[in-house]
């Protein structure tokens, strides 16, 4: 088996906190999600996350203007420069300060840096050839605010920027030494100011404070009266910038959380901490539209550069939405669980994965487009269980409420519901491969019951365990149902039998989890001292043994006394699973780690580290001392008295509550793995995560590209390669030129007879290209059969890749079928009109002919004779 497995991509979680940044076409949106950053494109409706972690959650994220470098600053202070296309970490930096803002100039030369009251400016890092040992250089320091920056804000020609703070004030500053040009305060607001922006002329500035104040700014000169005359004058050489008009929201008890501002269309789009959001028109402050969009507040919005799409993040709920005001609709709406998952299930086909949580939701989410489906709600307590049934459109899922509940997912409602005849609390479950039965285990009874899915009948209980029933899982063949307990036991049932005596198989330990091989030959045992036993269920004998407590063994937790060496508490393994052909199984527990199995040699074959995210307990290797106080860890204290905001200070928390929707969390998540599951196809293998759901995949979404360094790429060189008919290279050189005049003139060189062997070499990397230019170039080019040619000939040899992964090419496959349907009107309404143009032609012959026939009447017989076979073969030849 193949173990080289990679992350593939993080669904589950959609927003955490921080900011919210468009890329410069406005199509892709970029979310900070943990430790991670994810992108997602609304167009194509895909997403993916980036491999790469910081040390602790992503506080602020900042994207250069050509969308080539990305910097991501963590909780405190830890930078990662990124090459955005490549998607590789260039550098690391520390800034030894939380950071309240990053923002990139629009000349993309420098970016500035809001630490504490500073205002620091650093050059871009760009390519030269010398070498660079420090990629940042700081350009200057800028001083003189009295309270935390909260913003800042570039003016369009990059010489200038306003630093707005929660001293009342906002400040502006210049890049470099202006003459006649002095720092300027501006002071009137009432509470903090969250954002400042200059106008599209610079002629103007706008200050929004967290009270719900407006002000606009203009830079004039101060009105004097004459004495003489008796009327105002103007001073040119008092100009300075003056408020010209207070604006106010209106939103009684509310608070403005952020706001951003479009230049073009001069909108202003506010969020509120009611959850509120209100669109305005500047200079004359008239409201556009107002909706509510959350029960929460509003943590950060954003506006793309086409200033039609609107992006809020919530991260109290962890919701994410992209909002088109000018036809009011959705164009992105995806929030993931409020609390942590327990289990998740794949679908036969491997394309969608169902994830279970103490949220009391089921989620359903679409592995290549990484997008939620559809959420049910129907659950009113945690879900400990979900499993697909054998036919792919039925879930079950077991649930604290004391039921189980059939789910349609072709009409996505649920159609059944079994309940036992005491309140129970069911903790797992398992379907029989026919469908026909469903089984639950409680922690309450220990007591297996088992439904009929048709009638939703309870059929039969089986007792037998003398604990809590902890997993349960049928067999593919034989109808044979395997049970845990924590009685140290496992069972083997033959639920369609007669007989119901059942010899207990007894393990060393607690039992957590169980895992049927594919085959119902051989069952995992996962128990609480570590270790994976294997068992032979014809002959009820063990057949192996692996050793899992140091491979599991998990980090340090800030509040344990003893080392992760010597803790047991995540030692072992809560969930197993086997791959599809029996030879490996994968397992994971409270630890950060997650473990494969080879099950013939009983040896490890590969773990995983799910996070390195020092914001999580638990994936700390070793702690450090001098975060230990007098009362306990410093990371553990409640601080919430020393926060500068009253809104900050204010508990009201319930006593001793962890988490819940009415309480505020005091300790930190810890790092588990409570689910894995390997996908039917073998390709990837998914784990439920505190972080979220993990994809691993052995599929690089990342195709590499040798041509980038070994070839020197020219358009004099491409064109001398067209010359030396090496087509596909010339094409490939062409597209990484990315210039449309060379691109036109290498595809139209290919000759029509090599086009087929040129689309069967093309590397899949420049497919979409390719498609992209032929529907585009289709509509102004009379080449007609030369594209169809393409056409076929992508669609022959691709049409594999095409289809696995329609959803990628789904905006290039409807250009092409738009093209296609085109030309095809436009050659059935030409072959009309030419059929009636040659009915027209044929009927004026005949007409012609009669009137030469009338008129050969009064000329001599012989000569009108030769005239009318003459003009009869002319005629004839012509039609």
């Amino acid at each position: 088996m193949k173990s080289d497995f990679k992350f593939s991509n993080l669904l589950g979680s959609v927003y955490t906190q921080g900011n919210l940044v468009f890329t410069p076409d406005g199509t892709t949106l970029l979310s900070p999600v943990g430790n991670r950053i994810s992108s997602f494109d609304l167009v194509n409706n895909t997403s993916f996350t980036f491999s790469f972690e910081n040390r602790r959650n992503v506080e602020r994220i900042a994207l250069s203007p050509q969308a080539t470098l990305l910097l991501s600053v963590d909780e405190n202070g830890r930078a990662l420069l990124v090459n955005y296309v490549r998607r590789v970490v260039l550098h690391h930096f520390n800034f030894k300060e939380k950071v309240q803002d990053i923002q990139f100039a629009p000349d993309a030369r420098h970016f500035a840096v809001a630490l504490g009251r500073h205002v620091q400016v650093w050059k871009t890092p760009s390519f030269s050839e010398d070498r660079e040992f420090a990629p940042f250089v700081k350009h200057r320091q800028y001083t003189g605010c009295h309270a935390d920056v909260t913003s800042i804000t570039w003016s369009t020609d990059s010489r200038f920027f306003i630093a707005s703070s929660k001293d009342l004030t906002a400040r502006i500053f210049s890049l470099d030494p202006t003459p006649n040009f002095t720092p300027t305060t501006l002071s009137g607001h009432h509470d903090a100011i969250i954002c400042a922006f200059f106008s599209k002329d610079q002629e103007c500035i706008y200050t929004v404070s967290r009270d719900g104040a407006l002000f606009r700014w203009n830079y004039k000169s101060p009105r004097k009266r004459d004495a003489n005359n008796d009327q105002e004058e103007l001073d040119p050489s008092t100009q300075k910038w003056m408020i010209t008009g207070k604006h106010y929201f209106q939103q009684t008890g509310a608070k403005v959380r952020c706001a951003a501002f479009h230049l073009a269309s001069n909108v202003l789009v506010v969020g509120f901490s009611t959850g509120l959001f209100g669109l305005y028109e500047l200079p004359s402050f008239t409201v556009i539209h107002t909706l509510s969009i959350s029960q929460n507040d509003i943590d950060n919005v954003v506006i793309n550069k086409t200033g039609e799409w609107l992006a809020f993040g919530s991260s109290k709920l962890g919701q994410l939405l992209v909002w088109e005001w000018q036809s009011e609709s959705y164009i992105l709406k995806q929030q993931g669980h409020f609390d942590a998952m327990n289990a998740l299930a794949y679908s036969n086909d491997g394309q969608r994965i169902v994830t279970a949580s103490d949220d009391g939701k089921l989620k359903l989410w679409d592995t290549r487009s990484g997008f939620c489906i559809v959420t049910f709600t129907e659950h009113t307590a945690g879900i400990e269980a979900v499993e697909f049934a054998k036919r792919g459109t039925i879930m079950f899922s077991a649930s604290l409420d004391g039921s189980l509940r059939a789910w349609d997912l072709i009409r996505y409602r649920n159609f059944r519901t079994f309940t036992a005849t005491s309140r129970l609390q069911f903790s797992c479950l398992a379907v029989d491969p026919s469908g026909e039965v469903v089984c639950a285990g409680s922690i309450d009874s220990f007591d297996i019951h088992i439904w009929s899915v048709q009638t939703g009948q309870l059929l039969d209980r089986l007792a037998g365990h003398e604990g809590p029933v902890s997993s349960l899982s049928f067999s593919q063949a034989g109808g044979m149902l395997v049970s845990g307990s924590w009685d140290r036991s496992i069972r083997v049932w033959d639920v369609f039998g007669r007989s119901m005596s059942v010899e207990p198989l007894h393990q060393q330990s607690d039992v957590l989890a169980i895992a049927v091989r594919p085959d119902g030959k051989i069952i995992a045992v996962a128990t609480l001292d570590g270790q994976l036993s294997f068992w032979d269920i014809n002959n009820g004998v063990q057949v192996g043994l692996i050793d899992g407590r140091k491979d599991i063994s998990g980090g340090r937790k800030l509040g344990d006394k003893i080392t992760s060496y010597t803790s047991a508490g995540s030692k072992a393994f809560r969930s197993l699973c086997y791959t599809a052909d029996g030879s490996c199984i994968i397992a994971g527990g409270n630890s950060k780690y997650v473990c494969i199995y080879d099950v013939e040699s009983s040896c490890l074959v590969k773990k995983f580290t799910i996070s390195t995210n020092l914001s999580l307990d638990g994936t700390q290797e070793k702690l450090n001392s001098k975060n230990l106080t007098e009362a306990g860890p410093l990371e553990l204290i409640d601080q919430t008295g020393d926060a500068s905001d009253l809104e900050d200070r204010i508990d009201n928390t319930l006593p001793g509550a962890t988490r819940g929707d009415l309480s505020r969390r005091r300790v930190r998540p810890e790092i588990r793995a409570s689910a894995v599951r390997f996908s039917p196809t073998g390709r990837s293998f998914a784990v439920a995560s505190t972080e979220g759901l993990l994809i691993y995949s052995l599929d690089d979404h990342l195709i590499f590209d040798p041509f980038d360094l070994e070839i020197d790429i020219t358009p004099s060189t491409t064109l001398s390669i067209v010359k030396e008919k090496e087509y596909l290279k010339a094409l490939v050189m062409s597209f990484r030129l990315n210039e449309p005049y060379i691109i036109h003139q290498v595809y139209e060189s290919i000759p029509p007879q090599d086009i087929q062997l040129v689309a069967k070499e093309l590397p899949e990397v420049y497919l979409r290209r390719l498609l992209q230019f032929i529907s585009k170039h289709v509509e102004e080019s009379p080449h007609v059969e030369f594209h169809l040619l393409w056409i076929e000939a992508l669609l022959t040899h691709h049409g594999r890749v095409l289809k696995e992964k329609s959803i990628n090419y789904g905006s290039e496959l409807r250009n092409i079928q738009k093209c296609v349907g085109r030309i095809q009107n436009e050659l059935a309404r030409l072959s009309d009109s030419n059929s009636y143009a040659l009915s027209y032609i044929l009927e004026h012959q005949k007409v012609v002919l009669m009137e030469k026939n009338v008129d050969s009447m009064e000329i001599d017989n012989d000569e009108s004779s030769m005239t009318i076979e003459e003009d009869e073969g002319e005629w004839q030849g012509f039609a």
